[in-house]
């Protein structure tokens, strides 16, 4: 079944094996690298077609992972919690404003952007639509992704703009993340990427993925998060092609950055902290944290890595090649996003159930 052949009517089914992988898309052929899967996943991919090219057909996926759901405090958290409106999606900290913006499900099927300064009280941004992801400029600006295009919001003046993108406004946006160069890359619910040569024009598409479920960048390369297909892919500066896609663990679900070039992967299905390099696009370091770790950040000094199922944070040393623990806190319940403040040390834990955002000072030490 090589790319560009056409062949007749199949019924497959593949099951997912603890020695075993299966396959990115053919597209990606000429620069997969497949890493096996590391235990038994929990799904069975049937794959169909009829007289179709295989190039054209759609990914085998599975059923994507996701955090586990906590169970209540029994001690107190570490830190100051701050009291924050609804469960929390995302949250991304600005240096420039030293404030952290937090994303929110809001009234109506909206949604709000929670502008948390370091002292004050917290200020709501609402958004005109649903928002589905959250990124920043580090220059008191922050982005979120919307059906057919995103909002600009202004972290000092508190207000939110929208910005259509052109052809584009059945798109269901799922993921933002803004390049060294500024451009902004979206990745959407039918597996495409976009980059963007200004605000609201595509510059570059790449259609090869399931869904797009996550996007960071490392200087002008993007990374692709695909949970079905458990995969992470780098996009070249063109925006026109996969470089390199490599499986990521038995159930990835979350992806962050670090200073120092690493894109950290929790396989939240294989209790696993992956460490990946993106040039090329190699696998450097893997390690079992257990208890479905989720939520990610990364610093100069630690890797910041949450284990829904026990309310835990822990900060990893990468600096050896093999994660070492330095600290650990208890969180608030749910802590599926992280985020951290250089200059400060300060740690940031907000909660997926309500239970508001948890501030760690010093958290490095």
């Amino acid at each position: 079944m090589d790319g560009g052949l056409a062949y007749t009517c199949f019924s497959i089914e593949i099951p997912f094996a603890r020695s075993e992988s299966y396959p990115l898309p053919r597209r990606l052929n000429d620069s997969i690298q497949l890493i096996r899967v590391g235990a038994v996943a929990l799904a069975t991919v049937a794959l169909a077609g009829c007289s179709a090219n295989n190039a054209d057909s759609p990914p085998p996926t599975i059923v994507p992972a996701q955090a586990a759901q906590s169970p209540p405090v029994t001690g107190a958290p570490a830190g100051v919690v701050r009291p924050l409106p609804g469960r929390a999606q995302a949250a991304v900290f600005d240096p420039a404003t030293a404030t952290l913006a937090v994303l929110s499900p809001g009234i109506g099927g909206q949604s709000t952007v929670s502008v948390v300064p370091s002292s004050g009280e917290t200020r709501p941004v609402p958004l005109a639509a649903p928002a589905t992801a959250i990124t920043g400029d580090n220059d008191g600006r922050v982005y979120a992704s919307t059906r057919g295009g995103y909002f600009r919001i202004d972290l000092r003046a508190g207000t939110a703009n929208r910005v259509d993108i052109e052809g584009q406004p059945g798109t269901d946006f799922t993921a933002i993340a803004r390049r060294a160069d500024g451009k902004l890359v979206l990745g959407s619910a039918d597996g495409a990427v976009y980059t963007l040569s200004s605000d609201s024009t595509v510059g570059a598409s790449l259609k090869i993925f399931a869904r797009v479920d996550a996007l960071v960048t490392q200087g002008n390369t993007a990374v692709v998060l695909d949970r079905g297909q458990t995969s992470v892919t780098t996009i070249s500066a063109s925006g026109n092609d996969a470089d390199h896609a490599l499986r990521a663990g038995e159930g990835a679900t979350t992806m962050a950055v670090d200073s120092a070039g690493r894109v950290l992967v929790a396989d939240t299905r294989g209790d696993e902290l992956l460490v990946f390099g993106t040039d090329p696009l190699i696998l450097r370091q893997r390690y079992p944290v257990r208890d479905a770790p989720y939520g990610l950040a990364g610093s100069s000094k630690l890797a910041w890595v949450s284990q829904t199922a026990i309310n835990t944070v822990v900060g990893y040393d990468l600096a050896t090649g093999i994660p070492v623990e330095k600290v650990r806190y208890r969180t608030v319940q749910q802590p599926n996003s992280l985020a951290f403040d250089e200059a400060s040390g300060t740690l940031y834990v907000v909660s997926g159930s309500g239970a508001g955002v948890q501030v760690i000072e010093g958290a490095g030490r």
